[in-house]
């Protein structure tokens, strides 16, 4: 199958059924054999989704009429065909005949004159792609600009930024196996590049690389995480001999990264049953143990008759603003009603959980967020209406006052995340 024509399909499963790239896209990468195709893939689509007000602009101004129905399909590979000739080093020529080649293969044959004409008519007039309002600047939905403008009035077009970069391979050394540092050896010996991050187990590529090519990784020596998600844990501090609850677990790296750092028994749970086969996958490669339970963190007695936690994790469903250079798509698949929806929910799973909490134990709220709505808003009317929690200060954060630690995107080449950490009063 054509490359064009498979990330045509990814596309319009996003933009026109609302589905997330990072399910869209595998479903047609099981289509290539070869590594560099599935990239190239990858390229095209992750591309376009930083790219899209400008592409969809220049491909619509070039358009009599918009495509409608089934024929969507046909305006989504227009903008792959569009992102080719603006952002890769495809030859042009090589770039509009594949493009209208896959127009064939998706059974549109009445269209791949049009197809053709519209790129080459894109190639002939190429000029600066437009930036004549603040969406087709940012390449970002007016409303995500809004809010950014509003939380950061000084450096707001820096998060935009940051968030449209390329973001880097970090990974998690299993200290239940070797210490980074021997570890770092072992990369060094296969020539491949990498340092230190802040956290104990950090480590930053300075390229990313095939998982297939880390020493030991099918063995469970490492894991790919983001730094900032590697906190969650750090944060958490588990202790020998505790019962930590990871409310949110899926997809189960830091339920994981909770194991390799003490002797815990730790009981993972998330709604959503799909996402909870990758923390059962996760477990097993690096050979741990929890208690996997499909359930909801806002009812724990529904699926828990147990004793209360020492400790509760809770990465909170949340926006996920923080890590838009990781999956442009949140962009084009978040809605702002969704902040108000996404606020209520985080307010109930973080007070019933508290319920659960032992006195003198210690909850992580944690977000992928950087909106205030949803972290030092959420915590600040937590504190407010609940007598026993304390806000305890965590080492990292610059301003001391602040409510919880707030790590914007690029921040020392980290995803952005939100935490807080608070205490139950005995």
């Amino acid at each position: 199958m054509n490359i064009r024509a498979l990330a045509a399909k990814a596309i319009f499963s996003v933009l026109e059924q609302g589905v997330s790239l990072s399910v869209a896209l595998p479903k047609q990468q099981q289509q290539l054999q070869n590594g560099k195709d599935k990239a190239l893939l990858a390229e095209l689509c992750y591309g376009l989704m930083r790219h899209l007000p400008q592409i969809d602009k220049c491909v619509s101004d070039c358009l009599s009429k918009p495509f409608k129905g089934k024929q969507r399909i046909v305006h989504q590979l227009l903008l792959v065909g569009c992102y080719q000739l603006y952002f890769t080093r495809i030859p042009e020529h090589a770039a509009i005949s594949e493009t209208a080649e896959a127009c064939r293969q998706l059974k549109f044959d009445g269209l791949v004159k049009v197809v053709n004409g519209v790129l080459r008519n894109i190639q002939r007039n190429k000029t600066e792609l437009s930036t004549a309002n603040p969406v087709l600047e940012f390449n970002t939905p007016s409303w995500i600009i809004k809010r950014l403008q509003q939380a950061y009035p000084d450096t707001w077009q820096q998060v935009i930024e940051q968030s449209h970069q390329r973001p880097p391979m970090w990974l998690r050394n299993n200290q239940k196996v070797q210490s980074r540092d021997s570890y770092l050896q072992l990369l060094q010996q296969i020539e491949i590049s990498a340092s230190k991050g802040d956290n104990s187990n950090a480590i930053l590529l300075e390229k990313p690389v095939d998982v297939m090519q880390l020493p030991n990784f099918e063995q469970g020596s490492v894991s790919v995480q983001d730094a900032a998600a590697q906190w969650a844990a750090e944060l958490l501090a588990p202790q020998d001999g505790e019962l930590i609850l990871d409310a949110c677990a899926a997809p189960g790296g830091k339920t994981c990264h909770i194991l390799e750092s003490a002797n815990t028994d730790v009981v993972a749970v998330d709604f959503d049953e799909k996402r909870l086969e990758r923390v059962s996958e996760n477990l097993e490669r690096l050979a741990l143990t929890a208690k996997v339970i499909h359930g909801d963190a806002a009812d724990i007695p529904s699926w828990w008759n147990g004793e209360k936690f020492d400790r509760i994790l809770l990465d909170a469903p949340c926006s996920a603003t923080g890590v838009i250079r990781r999956h442009p798509d949140i962009k084009w698949l978040r809605k702002e009603a969704d902040i108000t929806e996404l606020a209520k929910l985080q307010q109930k799973i973080v007070d019933h959980c508290w319920q659960w909490l032992k006195p003198g134990g210690t909850l992580i709220y944690a977000t992928c967020s950087i909106l205030p709505q949803e972290n030092t808003e959420q915590v600040e009317a937590f504190l407010a209406r609940t007598d026993d929690a304390e806000l305890l200060t965590i080492d990292q954060q610059a301003d001391k006052s602040a409510i919880g630690w707030q790590i914007l995107p690029g921040q020392s080449q980290m995803d952005g995340f939100y935490y807080a950490r608070l205490q139950k009063q005995k």
